[in-house]
């Protein structure tokens, strides 16, 4: 007979703890482990395109992935998955630009009104 842990949050996140009897420092759900994985090749290839430099060792994509990943995450609750959080990002970066020229918003502003005089 297997016991299962009584910690619901643990179970509800699906968190990895580490090894049998050695838990980790830091408690990540499965899906951090997941996008970080998947930053990191992407930001290498990024930097590639940029530089055509292969490194020994991606520090700076490491980090990068990192920093955005924990970016995600922050945005990332039981009502909105990490898809949708990274979607959200991108449609409003797509389409929400402010105008290129200064739009004014139209006013009714009374002129002079000249009334002629064979009118009164």
């Amino acid at each position: 007979m297997r016991l299962r842990t009584d910690d619901d949050i643990y179970r509800a996140r699906l968190v990895y703890l580490g090894p049998p009897g050695y838990t980790l420092p830091v408690h990540l759900p499965y899906a951090q482990y997941g996008v970080f994985m998947l930053l990191v090749p992407l930001f290498m290839f990024i930097h590639y395109l940029f530089t055509f430099d292969v490194e020994l060792f991606p520090a700076w994509e490491i980090a990068l992935a990192v920093v955005t990943t924990s970016f995600i995450f922050r945005y990332v609750d039981p009502d909105r998955p990490a898809r949708m959080v990274v979607r959200t990002a991108l449609t409003d970066w797509r389409r929400t630009r402010e105008p290129a020229i200064e739009q004014r918003d139209p006013r009714l502003v009374a002129t002079r009104i000249r009334v002629r005089e064979e009118l009164v």
